[in-house]
């Protein structure tokens, strides 16, 4: 098959302009499938397949890639471009992850973990503050731009992974230190999101265990399950300016994704 494809672009030169798209479109599969915001479950599939094709014939009138004769399997390339594109999804998706990390554990402390929702994104059990926190990151993503780093990752990644290319230059592609900052940035952030809630309800359970022991006539742990809520979301609606300007800050020290 590759003989043919070859001696076809010999033949027709616009050829390899359409061998182009093909594979663009398969990166935009693998992109697709792993980026935030265009891999919510919400959005159909039919209109997901229609934006890709759109993106397409952008993408091969402003990219201008060039496929030269073809060495290797057709399978293979097609394969490599989807990978390359999920590797690019699943970057940007780890900068997200964080703020579902710290929204699951602001959750767990304000004692809502019985509390549990279904997420049709990733059709698993999700906690409600948890799900609340992605969505405003999600919303923050976009308003500064996100989509716009997206793209700009996709169209480099052309110039870092040729469209014909049949091995992947990993280490140009993705810097492991990056790589491990972002991965461990998940908890870090997690954490910095959930500490003025951490540190209020630690303080509760203080004074709560300083009570039960003046006091043991006082049924402190169902106190704790009525206090922990509404301190949690006390504290979470006075500091959300706050948590908003440091999601701020995140996203944008992380605004080249590759």
């Amino acid at each position: 098959m590759e003989n043919l494809i070859n001696e076809l672009m010999k033949m027709f030169p616009m050829m390899s302009t359409y061998l182009a798209a093909v594979f663009i479109f398969a990166r935009l599969l693998g992109f697709v499938r792993l980026a935030p915001v265009f891999n919510r479950k919400e959005m159909p599939t039919l209109i997901k397949l229609s934006l890709i094709l759109l993106m397409t014939i952008v993408l091969t009138s402003v990219a201008k890639p060039d496929v030269s004769v073809m060495k290797e399997s057709f399978a293979l390339c097609i394969f490599l471009n989807i990978v390359v594109g999920a590797l690019i999804g699943y970057m940007a998706q780890l900068i997200l992850l964080a703020i579902d990390a710290g929204g699951d554990m602001v959750n767990m402390q304000m004692g809502l973990s019985s509390a549990m929702v279904l997420d049709p994104t990733t059709s698993s059990q999700v906690s409600i503050v948890g799900k609340c926190f992605s969505f405003l990151g999600l919303i923050i993503f976009m308003q500064l731009g996100g989509i716009y780093w997206l793209l700009s990752a996709l169209i480099h990644s052309f110039e870092v992974f040729p469209l014909g290319a049949t091995s992947i230059p990993l280490m140009e592609i993705v810097n492991m230190d990056y790589l491990v900052k972002l991965s461990s940035n998940v908890l870090f952030m997690g954490l910095q999101i959930a500490s003025p809630i951490l540190l209020a309800t630690l303080g509760q359970d203080i004074i709560l265990g300083v009570i039960s022991k003046t006091a043991p006539q006082v049924n402190v742990f169902q106190l704790s399950f009525l206090f922990k809520p509404v301190l949690g979301a006390a504290i979470m609606v006075w500091i959300l300016p706050m948590l908003v300007n440091i999601i701020t800050d995140y996203f944008l020290s992380y605004s080249k994704i590759i």
